[in-house]
């Protein structure tokens, strides 16, 4: 991702202001990315790293797996890096061909249909709760184990709920707790990662290429 004098000066005055914290320097780097995209100090309360999430979801770009997003403006996000960096496929759940369901949203419905397909790939829910819900629903039933889930879903009931289920699940996953969330903070988080798991990963990528 390029960076610009004024991205770090920003950069540079998120690490004054942020304070005392016990992330490890990479989901500080993720987490100043979601305070930088959003101008709010409260997510550094808010995000929540599940155990090996990081490395999980770093080792699956490396393998080019396939990533699943609910909503466009999350495809919009981190098409661009991800052409830039290893290239996986990027779907979308609302594009997904799907038959109708009257008791499911079209993002709910479509993701389902890509996790059956991807069962192992990366998630990405950005805007659509009922999505999530439908991706634990599969995680529970044990169709699908996922590499990395990234949930940021606003909400006032549903949401918590499934946020609440994912975080009782042994899927790596990065989450934001509470009622807080959207589309910009999961695009954030995404791009922080790819440009973490390029640096850990991107000279091996280019020498196979």
């Amino acid at each position: 991702m390029e960076w610009h004098s004024t991205d770090a000066q920003s950069l540079a005055i998120i690490d004054r202001e942020i304070g005392e914290h016990i992330f490890s320097p990479a989901e500080y780097e993720l987490v100043r990315r979601v305070i930088y995209a959003t101008a709010d100090f409260e997510y550094k309360a808010l995000i929540r790293f599940a155990d090996a999430a990081l490395q999980s979801g770093a080792a699956a770009l490396a393998a080019r797996s396939t990533i699943v997003v609910d909503v466009p403006m999350v495809q919009v996000g981190i098409t661009t890096n991800i052409q830039n960096t290893f290239a996986n496929p990027v779907y979308c759940s609302m594009e997904a061909l799907t038959r109708p369901q009257k008791e499911k949203t079209r993002a709910a419905w479509g993701i389902e249909t890509l996790a059956r397909r991807y069962p192992e790939g990366i998630f990405v829910v950005g805007q659509a709760q009922t999505a999530l819900t439908a991706l634990v629903d599969l995680i529970e039933a044990e169709e699908i184990r996922p590499a990395l889930i990234v949930a940021t879903p606003s909400g006032f009931v549903d949401a918590e709920i499934a946020k609440k289920r994912l975080a009782d699940s042994l899927i790596p996953h990065i989450r934001i707790e509470g009622r807080k969330g959207n589309a910009v903070v999961a695009a954030a988080i995404m791009n922080g990662l790819v440009d973490l798991a390029w640096q850990a990963y991107g000279r091996e990528q280019n020498g196979m290429m």
